[in-house]
Formats: C-alpha cells, structure tokens, sequence
C-alpha cells in the first residue's frame, strides 16, 4: 500500500478522498436498548460519533428520534446508513446532508445549546459581559465569582464562543449536541 493511502474500516482510502461531515436522523422505537443497539454498531465498526442527541418524538407511536453527527468518506457514511437501517427497531434514517441537496439547499439546519461557567472577577466580567451580548448569550446564573451564560446556534458559533470566553476563565462547559431539520414543509 502507498505511503499515501491508508486503511478506515476495512476500506483502503486514497488521501484525495474528501472526509465529510453528516447529520443522519434515525426514527426508532421507544423502547429501552434500542439507543445501546444504535450505538453498538458504531462502535463495532470503528466509526466516530462527533454529536449525539436523542428525543422522543411522537407520543402515540411510541417513537424517538436519534440525531447522530458523524464524518467519513462518502461511501462509509452511505455504509453506516444502511447498516442502520437494517437494525429492527428503526423506522426510518435520512441523511440530512443529502436531503438538503436533493431538496436544492446548502444544507440542514441545525442548532445547539452550551451552557458556559465563566470566572468573572475585575475587568474579565466586563469583558465576559460584552462577549455574552455580542453572541445573544443569556446570562441564567451571576455571582460575585462567575456567570453561566447559555448560548445557542450552529457549533461553530459555540466554538466560537468558547475559544474567546477561554482566556477569560471558563470553569465547565456543557453543550448538548446537535439538533437538525431539512427547510420545507415534508418531515423526514
């Protein structure tokens, strides 16, 4: 194998290959296990989960929907759809990325939440202060010490967020993962 070439799951991969990023929404039964089930065949295979967010979605049918960040090649995230969807409990996968396409958008929206303890002493709550609005941060915790500030949006608004509140003093950081829908009318 060429010193430019190396092995992801069992796939020998050229460096040329564009990693990609996709949001996948998996409808599945609301039963207990089914997220370990979920779960399992990622890390069975090796694949990465970046954001994970789970949810029940439709009461009546007894429904939850699993919204799962993750990236690689084209073909390992088309292999890692249809694996999922031959797992028995679940309904329905749609990778939004691919839907937003077909749909002629640029992509999914997607949002997120962060909670972020902030030390606030001296000038840094002056400071913290003027990041938090430039952001629409909402401040729902103040001390003499600290702030917590919630902040929501893409995540590389959060990212964002953080690396400028970081050398200010941030304490704990605790971000909730990625929600997303496709624009339109038609649900997945």
């Amino acid at each position: 194998m060429p010193a430019s070439d190396f092995i992801l799951n069992d796939f020998t991969i050229s460096d040329n290959t564009p990693v990609e990023t996709h949001t996948l929404a998996v409808l599945v039964d609301n039963d207990p296990g089914v997220l370990a089930r979920v779960i399992g065949l990622f890390s069975g295979r090796g694949y990465n989960i970046e954001s994970l967010t789970v949810s029940a979605t439709e009461q009546e049918k007894l429904l939850s929907r699993i919204t799962i960040v993750t990236c690689g090649v084209p073909h390992v995230i088309n292999q890692i759809r249809y694996q999922l969807e031959r797992i028995v409990p679940v309904h329905c996968v749609v990778d939004l990325h691919v839907r937003a396409r077909e749909l002629g958008q640029d992509k999914p929206i997607q949002r997120e939440l962060a909670l972020v303890k902030v030390l606030a002493k001296g000038i840094n709550r002056v400071d913290a202060l003027r990041l938090a609005e430039a952001f629409n941060a909402k401040m729902v915790d103040a001390t003499v010490e600290h702030f917590i500030f919630e902040v929501t949006g893409n995540s590389s608004k959060l990212d964002q967020f953080v690396s400028l509140m970081r050398p200010i003093g941030i304490v704990e950081i605790c971000r909730t993962g990625v929600a997303a829908v496709n624009r339109g009318s038609k649900g997945m």
